[in-house]
């Protein structure tokens, strides 16, 4: 395991992160198919590099059960928790920046450059 796609140990996760997700998020149904700790890797992996869901390195597990269960986490808020706990030990140190679309608004001419029109389209004008 390299240390860029694991960046915290097992041993640690298991030891300090683990039992609060037990405590915060007990979910009935099924066992999960991929670890907490695969899991949790693979989503501080999304967020170090900026790369698309589908992109998620496969032997994290399927990019569709990680994005499924980040979205589950942060809607009931136990992963902004758990990366409170982490940064509160000084763990990892986060700057978190969300830009979208949303929240930026595109001036007029920042849409592309005109396009050309045809002698038809001149014609009519």
């Amino acid at each position: 395991m390299k240390n860029r796609h694991y960046p915290i140990k097992a041993s640690d996760f298991i030891k300090e992160i683990e039992p609060h997700i037990l405590n915060y998020y007990k979910r009935p149904g099924r066992p999960t198919g991929i670890s907490h700790y695969h899991f949790f890797s693979a989503v501080l992996y999304v967020l170090k590099t900026g790369i698309p869901w589908r992109d998620v390195p496969t032997f994290y597990g399927h990019w569709h059960t990680i994005y499924k269960r980040f979205k589950r986490w942060s809607e009931n808020g136990l992963f902004r928790h758990l990366l409170y706990l982490l940064q509160k030990k000084k763990k990892i140190s986060l700057d978190c920046v969300w830009i979208d679309s949303t929240t930026v608004s595109l001036h007029r001419p920042g849409s592309g450059s005109l396009k050309k029109r045809s002698s038809v389209d001149r014609a009519r004008s």
